[in-house]
């Protein structure tokens, strides 16, 4: 069945190849971006591509995007976001305003795209989000602080997302990429001002990273493939790792923050008021376990 979807961020490399790919499966696609005229146009599709600017740090534009897919296409019924930005530098010496647009664009604007899009969603009773992040969200890199916290943010937000509407009928889901063959991502990174105590760290991040084919093992054209998948599936998962560096990577993060709980596990329940019920035994407990 043909689907209308929203693309934010549709002028990147992984936006640029789903953009293709939904439509040669015969999709409707709203093509969204700040640099509109970087879209992809690709011939043969008819009136089944639209290109619109945006802007998703503005919630304004943001519902003005999803105003255009319902005027053009009369519904909507995916919206992936897929804007990213990425500066590098040490938490002290990055300019304040450079770390908050960061976040605006990185966190902030797939907010504002998703609660653009509720309101349509939440009445038809179905739709799929698709939030792209990175296993940079789940990891502590040096130098990316503000764009990987802007990620650590997006994954709590859609994990958030995928509870709240599970009686709905719409499904969120956040992808996790590792390294991308992408030019954004290959793009080499500039060597930030630094204070020389942050070299070890922050420079020796940026001298690793660049020009290295190991650092972007993942194709943006199979993983556009994996969404058109996830849209279709009855279930689909809450977080999808993609590309096998994701996959080396996670369970390691997950056993070493496992590991520093457990030696600290005896500090940790030594703050409870005395007398009180094993917590895993209470009401509450079930009611936030995951």
């Amino acid at each position: 069945m043909t689907k209308t979807f929203l693309i934010a961020g549709a002028a990147g490399g992984l936006g640029r190849q789903l953009v293709e790919l939904a439509l040669r499966a015969g999709n409707n696609v709203l093509a969204a971006d700040l640099v509109p005229e970087a879209v992809p146009t690709p011939a043969g599709h008819g009136d089944r591509l639209r290109v619109c600017a945006v802007d998703v740090t503005s919630g304004d534009a943001a519902r003005a995007a999803v105003q255009s897919a319902l005027g053009e296409f009369g519904g909507l019924d995916v919206l992936v976001n897929s804007v990213g930005q990425r500066i590098v530098g040490s938490i002290e010496d990055m300019p304040e305003d450079e770390f908050h647009r960061s976040m605006e664009i990185n966190f902030f604007g797939a907010v504002n795209m998703v609660r653009a899009a509720l309101p349509v969603m939440r009445k038809q009773r179905s739709g799929r989000i698709v939030n792209v992040s990175t296993i940079g969200g789940r990891r502590a890199q040096p130098g990316l602080a503000a764009y990987q916290s802007a990620k650590w943010a997006l994954g709590g937000f859609t994990e958030i997302l995928a509870r709240e509407l599970e009686p709905v009928g719409v499904h969120a889901t956040l992808i996790e990429p590792g390294g991308i063959r992408t030019p954004w991502a290959t793009a080499p990174i500039p060597m930030p001002a630094l204070h020389d105590e942050y070299d070890a760290t922050v420079a020796n991040f940026v001298r690793t990273y660049n020009d290295n084919p190991d650092v972007q093992r993942g194709d943006p054209a199979k993983m556009a493939q994996v969404i058109l998948r996830l849209v279709e599936e009855p279930r689909p998962p809450v977080r999808l790792l993609l590309g096998s560096d994701a996959a080396w990577l996670a369970p390691l993060i997950a056993q070493a923050r496992a590991g520093e709980d457990d030696a600290w596990r005896e500090v940790t329940l030594s703050t409870d008021l005395d007398g009180l019920a094993d917590f895993a035994a209470t009401p509450v407990a079930q009611l936030v376990r995951p």
